[in-house]
């Protein structure tokens, strides 16, 4: 089976129209201008606003004109994670997929189901000739993946729906109606770097095979951490054994739980097996401790050129306690609310190398007060390092409205279409909800979308008969909209 053969035909060969065009954030030129000339070959209104956001406006179909007008949307943009045996270019090459059984799968890459297929969705719609809806503002936001950008940039006045329905939330049952907010962390410094002063040897220590994840939507599935377990390696070897380290490099993108790290140190020669012994020890208690959440976890470790120059040992043990010091995972549940993560960091991405240091954190959170404690105690963290403390791209978090008309309407039509009652709650991850809100203050939100598993990672997945589902229902509330 290919996708081609897939059901509803339309939407796939919109994905992989989609799929086929290079969109990392912050590089979406090339999927903007594929948006503005998919609006125009419909000979639909398709402007850009100055951020680059994409809107495209379709009228009524026909005894659809009095009902209200809908905003659809969903972000152009998507994660770029690949393994790390994967030779791929994602600034050149589309996402290549496969079938495999009811999922479709990526071939040692992100996906781009999140937010891709609310796209191919919209995109479907805007080219019907015979789907009944009412009138259609599509929203293509930029950049959700790394600052909400275009939702920021977004200005009042570009759309006239009083209804939006987001198309990026990942469980087929649920209808989500409220969001955390985030702020990016990074703590920088310069080093001194000082020659090895003994015969040493080099080695290439790699902790990896992590399962990894989403950083809002899996953080409560205590996964672990490749920064964290890496830095807890090296702290409990380093109670037994000296060594000097030249660089560390872990993780990647900062909404991404860290698979992968990677360190280059400097070991006495006559220590080596020691060191590789213990090392050995300490993957066996990371083993046992995330054989459920992260089975193929694993430390390598190789020899390899020795550094020509390594840190200095005073700083080398304050990177390491602060490191060691940084919050992650959940930091507070929501009260009231059951299995909701209310506050959370995720230390996303550590860079150790030439002299210069930084460290990424997201910290999310639905309430703003404990978002920014949260980051002024991880600010408190790089200040012991000396570390200066940047904090950018807060956004806000989308407050619940339950008794909204479009979550009531929704929420009777799941029941009625399905027999079953859907889960309407609140994510941990950040949509651009709560920020489009602010410009459009009294639009009424809703969040829904298919199965996507393991977004953020290779592992992302989308399930095809889950795709038909959302489809239906997608298209029941089209026809469903109340009257002006």
């Amino acid at each position: 089976m290919t996708l081609s053969t897939l059901e509803p035909k339309e939407l796939w060969q919109n994905f992989s129209a989609l799929n086929a065009v290079p969109r990392p954030s912050k590089k979406e030129e090339r999927v903007i201008e594929f948006m503005m000339q998919f609006g125009k070959s419909l000979g639909l209104p398709t402007t850009k606003d100055e951020v680059g956001n994409v809107i495209i406006k379709k009228p009524a179909s026909a005894g659809m004109e009095g009902k209200q007008t809908v905003v659809l949307q969903s972000h152009l943009d998507m994660v770029h994670q690949k393994n790390a045996d994967t030779n791929f270019d994602f600034d050149t090459q589309g996402i290549e997929m496969f079938v495999d059984g009811d999922w479709v799968k990526a071939k040692g890459t992100t996906l781009g189901a999140d937010n891709g297929l609310g796209v191919a969705s919209i995109m479907t719609l805007l080219a019907s000739k015979d789907i009944a809806h009412p009138a259609i503002e599509a929203l293509f936001t930029i950049d959700e993946e790394t600052g909400m950008t275009g939702a920021l940039g977004l200005k009042g006045g570009l759309l006239d729906g009083k209804i939006l329905l987001n198309l990026d939330t990942e469980d087929d049952h649920e209808l989500t109606i409220g969001c955390a907010g985030g702020i990016d962390v990074t703590g920088t410094r310069h080093y001194s770097k000082k020659p090895l002063t003994e015969e040493s040897i080099g080695l290439e220590i790699v902790v990896k095979g992590l399962t990894g994840g989403h950083s809002g939507m899996d953080i409560h599935l205590g996964r672990g951490n490749a920064n964290k377990l890496m830095n807890r390696l090296l702290i409990e070897i380093h109670k037994e054994i000296h060594f000097e380290i030249a660089s560390i490099d872990g993780g990647g993108l900062r909404n991404a739980i860290p698979r992968e790290s990677m360190v280059n140190l400097a070991v006495t020669g006559n220590l080596k097996s020691q060191f590789i012994l213990k090392a050995k020890e300490i993957e066996a208690v990371f083993k046992s401790e995330y054989r459920i959440t992260d089975p193929n976890l694993q430390v390598e470790i190789n020899e390899v050129p020795c550094p020509e120059l390594v840190m200095e040992k005073q700083f080398q043990i304050h990177l390491l306690q602060v490191i060691h010091v940084l919050p992650n995972g959940i930091f507070r549940m929501t009260p009231g609310i059951e299995g909701l993560v209310q506050s959370s960091n995720n230390v996303s991405r550590i860079l150790v190398k030439d002299g210069d240091v930084s460290i990424q954190c997201l910290t999310r959170s639905s309430v703003d007060s404990e978002k920014m404690d949260l980051a002024a105690m991880i600010e408190s963290a790089f200040h012991l390092l000396g570390a200066i403390t940047e904090k950018k791209g807060s956004y806000p978090g989308w407050t619940p409205q339950p008794d909204a008309a479009i979550v009531k309407l929704m929420s009777d039509l799941y029941k009625e279409v399905f027999a079953t009652e859907p889960m309407v709650n609140a994510c941990h991850a950040g949509l651009e909800c709560g920020i489009l809100g602010a410009n459009y203050p009294g639009m009424q939100m809703i969040s829904f979308g298919p199965n996507i598993r393991g977004a953020h990672s290779p592992d992302e997945r989308v399930q095809i008969s889950s795709v038909q589902k959302y489809w239906k229902f997608l298209l029941t509330t089209l026809q469903r909209i109340p009257s002006k």
